[in-house]
């Protein structure tokens, strides 16, 4: 078996949460700029994620799920998704973004995943409280790549990472092969593989596949 661990914001998704959220209380330029701080490695992931869901304090729920039916997949991702889970690849989005908003973007195209590790936004029943939970805050993406596979029985070389930003460092450093889709500069040196559309990514995984 193989298994293929996705990054969600900037890879199977050009939507950035944080920013359809920020546009709902009008703090979307803000999580823009913390959001391109973090992803060159200018500021720590968790540093940055708090920051930005700090600036979210009081955004209603509806204004939330508003913004979380605004995710979409990039074209062609839901035909990649459908493609590895018919090759009985294990299919997991690992991202620091928050589980509703990829959820929301699976359901609308009608796909769905082995395995989501995704992070929450808090609130108290009618608001969010600024507050952030959840494994990829302080934890890392290799250690979560690392323990999907224990669990699923798959070698490490069987795994195969594609991520975009410096959070995605750790899983592309420690996967059998590490893809970069469209990668920032300081993530590009980790990639044994750059691709910049889902057709170069389709024809890349499905070499791996074929192996």
């Amino acid at each position: 078996m193989t298994l293929v661990a996705f990054d969600f914001d900037g890879t199977l998704s050009d939507s950035e949460m944080t920013v359809l959220l920020g546009k709902q209380v009008g703090v979307a330029d803000e999580m823009a700029d913390i959001t391109a701080r973090a992803m060159n490695d200018e500021l720590s992931y968790a540093e940055s994620l708090r920051d930005r869901a700090a600036l979210l304090d009081g955004l209603s729920l509806a204004g939330a799920e508003d913004a979380f039916s605004e995710v979409t997949l990039r074209p062609g991702a839901a035909e990649i998704l459908d493609e590895l889970s018919a090759k009985g690849t294990h299919v997991a989005i690992l991202t620091g973004g928050f589980e509703r908003g990829v959820q929301a973007a699976l359901d609308r195209e009608g796909v769905s995943v082995d395995t989501i590790v995704a992070n929450r936004l808090l609130d108290d029943g009618e608001e969010l409280t600024g507050e952030v939970e959840g494994p990829l805050i302080e934890g890392t993406k290799d250690d979560a790549l690392e323990a999907l596979a224990e669990e699923q029985g798959v070698d490490m070389v069987n795994t195969v990472a594609v991520g975009d930003g410096a959070n995605d460092l750790p899983m592309l450093e420690v996967a059998g092969l590490a893809v970069g889709f469209d990668p920032k500069p300081a993530v590009a040196p980790a990639c044994d593989t750059i691709v910049t559309h889902m057709d170069e990514l389709d024809d890349v995984l499905g070499r791996k596949n074929a192996i």
